[in-house]
């Protein structure tokens, strides 16, 4: 099974969704269901370390990449998704070079960053994997990703570009239509525009493209743009969605079928 991380050098895309309700049968049945990826979403959901290292074992037994969107850009938020095993980290609102420079130390071991070393850590195998060996596995197999999601991050996103060890650039269309003056229009051609700039200028520094989207046919749009790394909807309302289109068949019985 190829990594996320090399399907997306291959120019192939991948599509994971948001968690957000918490339950590791949800994560099992997504990567059962042939999804690349979960998004853990600790910066707008309630669930703590704990629970974050719950899904992330049901990924991991069902298939599927667990990916952390951190809540803050410090060095524990970053550091206790990987302990605890992630593959990669999202994360939110990077306006800067230095702050990417400095997610790149708290996520990477020497020689690229500085991340804080525990080699009986889930992810070191409680001390199991000899220590250059998850040193280095570490370092080449977990995916980095920076949100950018508003005018100051896209203003700076050349430098951003310039700083080693960023995999994916991921826009977050909400946020960046709020700070456009255009807040939830997410369709709005100032935020399309800005999208398209962002995508190429990242395809141009042979780096990624990452998006949320609301639905799959926004996916194929943005696919004919460049991006390769879609999340789609969230857990939650891809249940409801399922919900409403099941309650409206069943209405429909007492109305069309003839006893």
């Amino acid at each position: 099974m190829k990594t996320i991380k090399k399907k997306l050098a291959d120019d192939q895309p991948v599509f994971g969704t948001f968690i957000k309700v918490g339950s590791p049968c949800m994560i099992e049945v997504l990567g059962l269901s042939g999804w690349d990826y979960v998004l853990l979403d600790m910066e707008h959901s309630p669930f703590a370390v704990e629970r974050m290292e719950h899904m992330v074992l049901a990924a991991e037994i069902a298939g599927i990449y667990p990916i952390v969107r951190v809540a803050e850009q410090n060095a524990s938020s970053v550091l206790h998704p990987l302990d605890k095993g992630a593959s990669g980290i999202l994360v939110p609102m990077v306006n800067t070079a230095q702050a990417a420079r400095e997610i790149v130390k708290y996520a990477k071991y020497s020689p690229l960053g500085n991340r804080g070393m525990d080699i009986y850590s889930r992810a070191a195998r409680f001390g199991y994997k000899e220590k250059s060996m998850h040193f280095k596995q570490s370092n080449d197999d977990s995916l980095l990703a920076v949100q950018i999601e508003g005018s100051e991050g896209v203003g700076n996103l050349e430098e951003i570009l310039g700083v080693p060890g960023i995999d994916v650039i991921y826009i977050g269309p909400y946020d960046l239509s709020q700070s456009l003056g255009v807040p939830g229009q997410i369709s709005h051609p100032l935020v399309v525009e800005k999208i398209e700039m962002i995508s190429q200028m990242a395809r141009d520094a042979n780096r990624a493209t990452g998006i949320y989207v609301d639905d799959i046919t926004t996916a194929e749009s943005y696919f004919r743009l460049g991006v390769r790394f879609f999340t789609v909807s969230v857990d939650i309302r891809i249940f409801a969605g399922a919900c409403d289109d099941m309650v409206a068949k069943m209405r429909r019985i007492g109305v069309t079928t003839k006893l």
